[in-house]
């Protein structure tokens, strides 16, 4: 208890510091000659670990860059390799998912094994959120780990609704992640065709109303995916469609669904099209004919969608958003929607015109960007080291408790990424009380290798404010006064 009590009287004048930010507060930003690793790290990557700012300094920036830009290139370590071989679940079709973990229902059930099956039922959330953690941890492709993150919560589902949890894993792992710098087009398909997204936007269960297979739950149109599809993740909600536009959308999809279970056998990815629940009229979507049918209609829908300006645009934004400011410059925007339409939505090439933009390197904008409640968390763990040997249900548990729990954003347009959602003095104060757990569970006696490491990780990022503070308190606590600093907020 004295401890405990010392800990939070050391903190106390950094907290009221934190409790007076508002969202116009501007922190002092490092050196120039020292900024570019640690800026490249921080936009790159979930946050510098130990090395990685040697490396980044030893290779130069731009050839890093292009390291992150080819994830292929870098070899993961072999034991993180080794705990992801062993989560057998993602091994799992989307139907094998189903089969093997969904309970069934049986009223003559003991209540124990009522239990067991319902233990069973969260194995594959339970590896979802593992394989996450250690990738965003561990791997050294950090760049990778940010774009799953990006798209995972642009093409958002959630756990929260029914079947998602028991498919979560394999949507990121098969429609997210294999994709993530590559075909923006490739990445729409994989997302839209996915039971996971299928179920969540209810796309399942879209049907022509006066269609041979209109009846029990599939009565008629649905037209929740297509809304989506076009506000959320294509042209975006100023990109010029109409309600006409949602309808022949989603009338354009109808059919687009997911096996039932004596079907699962025969589509193991757990998409089916129902060609009786499907509407063959030709139709207009955004002043162009759409005269294609079956499976074939909505697909001519994504590639309609995904080479659209408007999406370009769309896309364009966000990047420019999520890697340089919550308002981003539009001459940046404009050129990046240029290259995505030069290159058909080619991502890796969106990114590279973004990362040698003036504008990603500007001062005013370096040091600028709030930290996402998962940026912050994964970064604290990061920069203290120890690769793989954290606490899933830890890190989990800072995450609900910081308001952006993993895979469980109920809505559609996933978490925000701006400053406005996340900065506020009780939010930032339970970001300190978490920094402070985190590093009170480093070795007491070794408290001083442990802030010097820590600087070394971390470079040039503290202002002259958090170094006073720093230098004036007991050594034992300056690892926590560190990781719960002001300028570790923003990246």
């Amino acid at each position: 208890m004295i401890q405990n009590s010392r800990w939070r009287t050391s903190l106390i004048g950094l907290l009221c510091v934190i409790s007076l930010w508002g969202p116009s507060i501007i922190l002092p930003v490092q050196a120039a000659t020292d900024s570019r690793a640690t800026h490249v790290l921080n936009r790159l990557s979930l946050g510098p670990s130990p090395g990685d700012l040697k490396h980044v300094q030893s290779i130069g920036v731009e050839a890093y860059i292009k390291e992150q830009l080819s994830p292929q290139s870098l070899k993961q370590p072999p034991a993180l390799k080794q705990r992801l071989q062993r989560l057998n679940s993602l091994k799992l079709t989307p139907a094998a998912l189903i089969q093997r973990y969904q309970p069934r229902p049986n009223q003559r059930q003991r209540p124990a094994n009522q239990e067991a099956q319902q233990r069973k039922a969260r194995i594959p959330l339970k590896q979802a959120e593992q394989a996450r953690l250690m990738q965003a941890v561990a791997s050294p492709r950090q760049l990778e780990e940010v774009m799953v993150n990006f798209w995972f919560n642009h093409f958002n589902v959630s756990i929260q609704k029914g079947r998602v949890r028991f498919w979560v894993g394999d949507y990121e792992q098969k429609a997210i992640r294999p994709y993530v710098l590559g075909s923006f087009r490739d990445l729409l398909g994989a997302t839209a065709k996915h039971p996971a997204m299928l179920f969540y936007l209810d796309n399942w269960r879209n049907t022509a109303p006066n269609s041979p297979g209109a009846r029990a739950q599939f009565k008629g149109l649905n037209e929740n995916y297509a809304r989506e599809l076009l506000e959320l993740h294509t042209l975006g909600v100023d990109g010029g469609y109409t309600q006409a536009d949602v309808i022949a959308t989603a009338e354009l999809f109808t059919g687009w669904g997911i096996p039932n279970p004596r079907q699962l056998a025969q589509h193991p990815s757990g998409f089916y099209f129902d060609a009786k629940r499907h509407d063959n009229r030709p139709k207009s979507l955004l002043g162009q004919e759409i005269s294609g049918q079956g499976m074939a209609a909505g697909e001519k829908v994504l590639d309609v969608l995904a080479s659209h300006p408007a999406t370009a645009k769309h896309i364009s934004y966000k990047l420019a958003q999520y890697f340089v400011a919550d308002q981003p410059p539009p001459a940046l925007v404009k050129r990046l929607t240029q290259r995505y339409l030069k290159t058909d939505g080619d991502i890796r090439a969106v990114l590279e015109t973004l990362f040698e933009s003036p504008e990603f390197w500007d001062q005013k904008y370096v040091g600028r960007k709030f930290k996402t409640p998962y940026e912050y968390v994964l970064s604290t763990v990061r920069a203290q080291g120890g690769g793989l040997n954290f606490k899933t249900q830890q890190i989990l548990g800072m995450l609900s408790q910081l308001g952006m729990p993993l895979y469980r954003c109920r809505t559609p347009d996933g978490y925000a990424m701006t400053q406005s959602e996340w900065l506020n003095p009780e939010a930032v104060t339970r970001r300190v009380s978490l920094a402070t757990s985190l590093a009170r569970g480093r070795q007491p006696q070794k408290n001083a290798a442990n802030v010097d490491k820590l600087l070394e990780t971390l470079g040039d990022q503290f202002s002259a404010e958090t170094q006073s503070v720093v230098d004036a308190s007991p050594q034992h606590l300056r690892t926590a006064l560190l990781l719960g600093s002001p300028d570790r907020m923003y990246r």
